[in-house]
Formats: structure tokens, C-alpha cells, sequence
């Protein structure tokens, strides 16, 4: 049986896809819910297999849901579902470790194929894409003008926060006091003109 999890923030989508998917009797939905806060303490709670994530939600990201789901229940395969075909938003899931981006147009059979593939381990994401952004990942802060402004401390811990890590990690691995690593964050995004760190994983990947 695949365990899985909805994220979306409209009760109605989340009911049109748990009917979809458990309509497949391999499938069986073990939680839901319509915000990054709820969606994290239930994937805490209930590890499934396999989260079906919102993209844009009102506190945040299925991006960031994908992330940090990583952590807490590492054996959780994560698909954005969106409805936006936007560039930066699958690179960002790219970086952030999701097993596939779709859009919310996708047919029925199309998405039960889909959560089926990323369960046995499989990618949705173009391999082409995927090598393009662990390319940049190697060396993300190669020549780019952008980043003259900022100290080899922040071009360090902008290359940690590309790759997913919190601030504890960044501090164990830089061995920084967590809110020394909380102010080189808020000083790169400014002084990039960024308001996330999504955006920061974003602007690396594009780099």
C-alpha cells in the first residue's frame, strides 16, 4: 500500500484528489492538509511514502513543505502539483530535492502513474533539467557580478542555503552561533534583494 499525503489550501482540490488517487486500491491517503505549518507536523506524524504538494499556499510553499519534509521524515518523496508553469518555481523544487513537478491539469490515470513512479524511486523531473541545476549546485557562485557585495561568509552560507540546509546546520557546519548564521542570511538576501530563502535557492540554481 502507498501511503500518501495531500497538501493544497482549498478543501475541494484536497477531496478531488484523495477521490483520484484512492481510487487506486494500492493508494491510500493518510492525511492531509492546506497550510506549510499543518502539512509538516502531519507529515511528521504520519510519514507517508509519498506528499502531493500545493505549490503556493498563504504561509508559505509547497517548495519549502519539500524541503523540510526531507528532515523529518527522510523517506518521503515529494511532487509539486501547481498550477503555475513557472520557471523559478521548478527550479526551486528542482534544488529542493522534489521527485517531480506537475501541473494541476494533469489527466487521473496520469497522477496515480505518477505517485506509483516516484514510490518505486523513480523521477518525473527532466534529467537534462536536474544535471543542469546540480551543475550550477557545484559551483554556484562562480562569476556572477551580483555577488561582489557580499563577504566570503555570506557567499558560503548563501551556497548552504541553496542546497536545503536550516540555520542549525549551516551554523554546526560553519561553527557559527545559530543567530550569527540568522544575520548573514538577512544581510545576502538584502543585499541581493531577495525576501526568501526560496528565492536565494532559486537565484543560486539560476546563478
Amino acid at each position: 500500500m502507498i501511503r500518501v499525503f495531500l497538501l493544497d489550501d482549498h478543501a475541494v482540490v484536497r477531496a478531488g484528489l484523495r477521490a483520484v488517487l484512492e481510487s487506486d486500491p494500492g493508494i491510500e491517503v493518510v492525511g492531509e492538509a492546506g497550510t506549510v505549518a499543518e502539512a509538516l507536523a502531519g507529515i511528521t506524524l504520519t510519514r507517508p511514502d509519498v506528499a502531493v504538494l500545493d505549490g503556493r499556499l498563504p504561509d508559505g510553499s509547497g517548495t519549502e513543505v519539500c524541503r523540510q519534509a526531507q528532515l523529518v521524515s527522510p523517506g518521503t518523496r515529494s511532487i509539486l502539483l501547481t498550477s503555475y508553469d513557472d520557471d523559478q518555481a521548478f527550479w526551486a523544487a528542482v534544488v529542493a530535492g522534489a521527485a517531480g513537478y506537475l501541473l494541476k491539469e494533469i489527466g487521473t490515470t496520469d497522477l496515480v502513474g505518477s505517485v506509483r513512479t516516484v514510490h518505486a524511486g523513480g523521477s518525473l523531473l527532466d534529467p537534462a533539467a536536474v544535471e543542469a541545476v546540480r551543475r550550477r549546485l557545484q559551483d554556484p557562485l562562480a562569476a556572477d557580478p551580483r555577488l561582489a557585495d557580499l563577504t566570503p561568509q555570506e557567499r558560503r552560507v548563501l551556497s548552504l542555503v541553496s542546497r536545503g540546509c536550516t540555520n542549525r546546520q549551516i551554523g554546526r557546519e560553519m561553527h557559527l552561533a545559530e543567530k550569527t548564521v540568522k544575520n548573514h542570511v538577512s544581510s545576502l538576501l538584502a543585499k541581493l534583494g531577495l525576501s526568501s530563502r526560496t528565492q536565494a535557492a532559486v537565484f543560486v540554481a539560476q546563478a
